[in-house]
This record gives structure tokens, sequence and C-alpha cells, in this order.
């Protein structure tokens, strides 16, 4: 019998080698390639040359203008999952869901399976991780057991295709495909082989039967889904599982969506009834705010379609003998370190040997550059100890040359601020001057900004 051939495989970005070393030269991990066979998966694409028979399957194709209307979606019951969806599951489509642990992600998908079940659709929630007690006990808590889900517990990959095809559901919400494992490969759950294998069967299963299929993904220490990143481009969609465990909200986070927005993001309140859609995410990250005390400022935020407002706080500690300390939660570290470099080079303000510390209140996070202009105000505020003037919001992007550039959509956050009764902003210059009653300062340059705070 001939020998099984083998190589290293990175288990980060899944690049084969053929010997071993601690370094990974793809991607730079250390201590991540592991020995596993390569074995073509049965059934698959046979080629041969000379006498050999080659057996090919036949392709059909099909016009690009098809008169047929898209399938309806699937409505999962809650709104802020539905939102972030597009408009609901789609059919035939398979979703991959990341966080990290204990954030909820179960929670939330059982939840949706169950009040996709209880509106007549044929649901499947299997978990590779829980016993069916565990999920029975947590379907009580949450309030949910009498909807008609149907559970299982197995990672046997051909076990569960299996049952799936005997009885075709339109829904599987598969926990988690890291635990699963195909008898077609020698590697252990988990690795990348199978993790790839196991989610690309389970992605033709859900294009071949229009069953909507959704993955939960676990996360590495770098907040990046586990397995070969082949995986996000395999499935659909691609969502993230964000939030801080001592806060009760959560995000979901699209970062792809072939059938909807993937700016769009959904609120989520954890309870005692599980995860419920945030009523107004605004007031609750601006909920207990000090409106006198300096290093805060309050940033006027766009996710998708919609305006959303959060508060950073800054803080500039006393000149630090040695290496100043910097600390980040809920901001790039490297927006702020050019915030500083263009605080000391075009504004004469000196913090490059202070300790400065900037967050983010209630667990959200600044993913756009709009983010810049608020966090120098904070910064500036509490630099010169003189707090931002009450009532006011800001955004812009802070360019290396100390201007302040224009950003998207500024009438949907001036309306935003003023629903929530601010009455002044400073956005970029070119701004709308009012709206709906709110005074709005246009800044050109972040020197404009520390002249305001400093009262010239």
């Amino acid at each position: 019998m001939a020998k099984a051939a083998t190589a290293f495989v990175c288990q980060s970005c899944g690049a084969a080698h053929a010997k071993w070393s601690g370094r990974c030269d793809a991607c730079g991990g250390w201590n991540t390639l592991v020995e596993e066979s390569i074995s073509a998966p049965p059934g698959g694409l046979s080629v041969a040359t000379g006498s050999a028979k080659t057996r090919i399957a036949n392709v059909d194709f099909s016009p690009l203008d098809s008169a047929d209307p898209p399938p309806p979606r699937l409505s999962t019951g809650v709104a802020e999952l539905d939102r972030v969806f597009g408009g609901g599951v789609a059919r035939s489509s398979a979703v991959l869901v990341g966080g990290d642990p204990g954030i909820g992600k179960s929670t939330l998908l059982l939840q949706a399976a169950a009040q996709m079940a209880q509106a007549g659709v044929r649901s499947v929630y299997i978990s590779g991780e829980e016993a069916i007690s565990q999920i029975q006990a947590r379907a009580r808590r949450l309030g949910v057991a009498s909807a008609p889900v149907q559970l299982a517990a197995e990672t046997d990959l051909r076990a569960i295709l299996k049952a799936l095809k005997a009885h075709p559901p339109e829904l599987v919400v598969v926990d988690s495909v890291q635990t699963l494992w195909s008898d077609s490969f020698d590697a252990a759950p988990g690795s990348v082989a199978q993790v790839r294998a196991c989610a690309q069967e389970l992605t033709r299963f859900a294009k071949k039967t229009g069953a909507s299929v959704i993955l939960i993904g676990h996360v590495t220490k770098d907040g990046q889904i586990a397995g070969p990143r082949v995986l996000e481009h395999m499935v659909d969609a691609v969502f993230y599982f964000e939030g801080e465990r001592g806060h009760q909200f959560r995000v979901l986070r699209s970062v792809k969506n072939r059938f909807g927005p993937t700016d769009e993001i959904g609120v989520f309140e954890m309870g005692e009834q599980g995860l419920s859609g945030a009523k107004d995410p605004s007031a609750f990250f601006l909920g207990g705010a000090d409106d006198g005390a300096s290093g805060r400022a309050v940033f006027a935020a766009m996710e998708g379609s919609r305006p959303m407002l959060s508060e950073v706080q800054a803080l500039a500690g006393p000149e630090a003998a040695g290496s100043p300390r910097r600390s980040v939660v809920g901001w790039e570290a490297s927006r702020l370190a050019m915030l500083l470099a263009v605080f000391e080079t075009r504004c004469g303000l000196r913090l490059g040997s202070r300790d400065v510390y900037l967050s983010v209140t209630g667990g959200y996070r600044i993913a756009e550059p709009a983010g810049d202009l608020a966090a120098a105000a904070a910064l500036a505020s509490s630099l010169l100890d003189r707090p931002t003037a009450p009532g006011s919001v800001f955004f812009g992007e802070v360019a290396l040359s100390g201007a302040i550039r224009p950003v998207g959509r500024i009438e949907p956050r001036l309306r935003e601020a003023a629903r929530l009764g601010f009455t002044q902003a400073y956005a970029p210059a070119g701004a709308p001057e009012l709206v709906d009653g709110m005074a709005v300062h246009g800044v050109s340059r972040l020197q404009d900004l520390i002249e305001v705070l400093q009262g010239e």
C-alpha cells in the first residue's frame, strides 16, 4: 500500500509546507504548523490520461436575464437581526456568525430559530458543543421551549447530512463549524482541512436544497474567525457579534453580505429573557454622561443607514518618566498615534510625554474616520482641562496636515443629534448651518477646534 501523502498545514491561514518549521512563512504565525494527510475527497472530480476512465459532470447554463423573481426571505422574528441580514435570511444561503466565547451567539440564534419555527419555518438546531438537555434548559430560561425546533447533538458531518436530506429543513443552525469532522480526512476536528471541508459540504447542501444554513464560528485571540481564511470566502455572509461582557448591549456587525448591505449593525440588549433589539441605542450609549466634566465629547456616527451617537472619553495624564502609556478601548490605536502626532506638529499641544487614555463608552466601537474630530475634542478638552460646550456633538476626519476633511451622510447625523436634544454641532466646513433648530459650526482646521475650547 502506498504511503499517504502528508503536509504541514498552518492552522491560522491554511498554507501548506513540505516540512515543519516554527514559523509559518505565509502569515508569520508561530507554532501553527500541524501535520495533516492529503487526500482527495470521495466523489470528487477524477480526470485521468491514457486508457483510464474520465468522469466529468454535466454543467447546465442559464440565461442572465431570468424573469423568475427572487425567492422570498425568511424573517427571523427579530427586527435587529433582520436589519443586519438585509431584510431576513435569504434562502439557499450559507451564513457565518463569529464572536467571543460567551458573547451570546448561541442564545441569539436559538431565539431566532425558535421564532422562525413558531412562524411555520422548519428549523433544525445542531450542536457539537452542548448536550440536548443543556440546549433545552437554555430554551426554558429564554421562554422558547414550546417552539417546534428539532435539536441534535452531533459532530459527524456524514450523519448530519444524511439526517438533513431525509427530512429537509428550511433553516439549519450549526453550533459550531469548528466541532464538525468528516471521515474523508484524518485531521482532527477544528483543523484547517476539517473546517474547510465541512463548511464546503454544508454550503453545497444549502445551494442544492434551498435551505438557509447558519454556521457559528469560534474566533481567535485577534478577533478573527478561527480556521482558514477561505472559510469567509465560501459563505454568502459573515457577521461578527461584538460587545463587552460588563455591558448589557451587544452589536452584530456585517462585514460581508451578498444579499444585503455590508455596513449595517444590529444592537441588542441582554436581559433575563435573552437578547432583544435595542429601542434607542443612541440614548443608551449616552446614558449617565456628565456634561460638566472635561475630557469627553459626543460623536455622531453612521452605521449603514442608521445614525448613532456615542460618547468618547479621554484622559491626558501628567508627564511620565520613560515610555508613556497609550491605552485605547473602542478605537484604533494607530489612529490615536496619528492624532497625537498632528496635535504636536500642527497645533503645538505636547502630548508625547504624557500617558494618554481614550475610551468609547458602552462597549461601542468606532470604525469610521469621522470619529477623529470627536476623539481630538476629548483629548484637547482633557489636556486643557476645559469641558466641551454643553449639548454639542463632533464628527469629521482629521488629515495629517491638520485639516478637517468632509465625511458622508452629514444631515442624518445632525438630525439624530437634534432629536436627542443637542443644540450645536462641530462638523467639517460646508455642512448646513442650521438643521432642525441645531446650530452647526464649520471647522476647517484642527487648530480652530483648539481655539474654541480655549475660548478664543
